[in-house]
């Protein structure tokens, strides 16, 4: 009986949260704590991180470049108790949208949510068009192709779009599937390939320090070098945990759910993506081959445990892919929602809509539907990559944008009885995060490839920019008022 009375008490409370953040309870509050984990779980989607930039690791840094992964782990670790911070005094639609706003000012709230709904929205394009190309079309045997892929991709986009707007305990449902069956399989693939290599032999430990294809490359330790791009595999990897702070007001007790979300799943990621890295590795049979190939992982698979479980695999990432693009949707289409309610996004009036049946953002959702298409329409095979590229740099600066918020606001950040906090440690740990992030940053924006998405970046942020003089100039009270109490999140 106690802990339906915490729940309870919880619930009542994440109700007087929104009222007193000056808006009504519209959406539905449905996902209880796994599903709340499967959130973020599913954004970071661990198989399909390391099914998508594996190849990239043993390129650019060999084999041992697997171990920058545990770097990139134990970061993000602390830019996700930072955010937890955030996510256990303010149970908001809009994440960071939401606690730049009230903590500082809405112009530098609004920025936060600019740059967040930019990435989600590219994010959704990214995930759905490697589902049809690296998952879907080599498991329903479909040759490579472009057009193809496309038009894979947008069939994916409606279908994700349809659910999310129908319901978001459907949403819910299929994404706990989704990150029960990765769990599973990624645990049971990694038992497998070290069983197989310890029966056959086709495999090294040694594999584990080996430089591979990359033994006499130039300017391997350099900065930019292989080395250092190879880390760009965990930071793209282990981001979205965040995913559960957007669709807080839709959790049951957000300020414990939420936070324990967002730090479970980064750890939870982290550790079962290193596991499975080591386990690949050693079960890597000949390196130059595996270097070369299309897909490593799928390749490790067929060598060590056949073509049945290869295809196996297939099917769980394909799963993962769509279970991972269903949330980013969701997630992008909850800043939407949550900055039109306050009138500071283009058609505000249309877009903070919820439909009274379904307790979803129907017109923020289609938003983000049509942008897809668009994106999958108008850009060229080339110009879609770039901008996929670019959106690996905008989680690196909201985060660390969110880091500074919070070391500077820390101290006027209300302490709620039985809710996620750091206590004496959050000092540490945010300076931690901070540094990190800066590190993060650099990784991602040195590399000489890197010059075509940091400029997409700018282009983002002055377009950001550009609208907000707008906002200012034709509507300024929208952004000199913030709606509801703001001292319930503060001292």
């Amino acid at each position: 009986m106690g802990e339906v009375g915490d729940a309870s008490t919880g619930g009542q409370a994440a109700e007087s949260a929104v009222e007193l953040g000056g808006y009504r309870q519209e959406l539905k509050r449905t996902l209880g704590s796994f599903q709340v984990f499967a959130i973020s779980f599913a954004f970071i989607s661990v198989a399909v991180g390391v099914f998508s930039t594996y190849d990239d690791v043993l390129r650019n840094a060999g084999p041992v470049g697997i171990w920058l992964w545990v770097f990139a782990a134990v970061g993000q670790i602390l830019v996700a108790l930072v955010v937890a911070q955030f996510a256990a005094r303010i149970p908001l639609s809009g994440s960071s949208y939401q606690w730049a706003s009230r903590l500082t000012n809405p112009k530098i709230g609004w920025g936060f949510g600019w740059l967040t709904f930019c990435y989600l929205a590219i994010a959704v394009v990214a995930v759905d068009n490697a589902l049809a190309s690296q998952a879907f079309m080599p498991l329903a045997g479909i040759k490579p192709d472009e057009d193809t892929a496309r038009l894979i991709t947008l069939v994916v986009l409606l279908v994700q779009a349809l659910l999310a707007v129908a319901s978001t305990r459907i949403v819910s449902m299929i994404n706990a599937s989704a990150v029960g069956l990765e769990l599973v399989l990624v645990v049971v693939i990694t038992i497998a390939l070290i069983i197989a290599v310890a029966i056959t032999g086709n495999g090294a430990v040694d594999n584990l320090t080996s430089r591979g294809i990359t033994e006499n490359a130039p300017g391997y330790f350099a900065v930019g070098g292989g080395l250092m791009v190879a880390m760009i595999a965990g930071l793209a990897t282990l981001v979205g945990f965040d995913a559960a702070a957007n669709l807080a007001e839709e959790a049951k007790d957000p300020f414990r759910t939420v936070p324990r979300a967002i730090v479970g799943s980064v750890a939870a990621a982290g550790l079962l993506g290193l596991v499975f890295l080591i386990s690949l590795t050693v079960a890597i049979d000949d390196v130059p081959r595996i270097s070369r190939s299309g897909s490593p992982v799928a390749a490790i698979m067929r060598d060590q445990l056949g073509p049945a479980m290869e295809r196996t695999l297939l099917v769980a990432i394909t799963f993962a892919f769509f279970g991972a693009g269903m949330v980013i949707m969701a997630a992008c289409s909850r800043i939407v929602f949550a900055m039109a309610r306050d009138a500071r996004f283009p058609a505000h009036r249309l877009m903070r809509r919820v439909d009274p049946r379904t307790h979803t953002p129907v017109p923020a959702t289609i938003l983000i539907f049509v942008v897809g298409v668009a994106l999958m329409v108008a850009l060229p095979g080339a110009a879609l990559l770039e901008l996929i590229t670019a959106s690996t740099i905008l989680p690196a600066i909201i985060y660390g944008s969110t880091i500074v918020l919070y070391l500077a606001v820390r101290r006027r950040l209300g302490r709620k009885k039985g809710a996620f906090d750091l206590g004496r440690f959050e000092l540490p740990v945010a300076i931690g995060a901070l540094v990190w992030s800066v590190v993060a940053l650099f990784v991602l924006v040195v590399p000489a490839a890197a010059f075509v998405p940091v400029v997409i970046v700018v282009g983002l942020l002055l377009a950001g920019g550009l609208f907000l003089l707008l906002l200012l100039i034709f509507d300024r009270e929208a952004l000199e008022t913030e709606p509801g109490d703001v001292s319930v999140f503060t001292h």
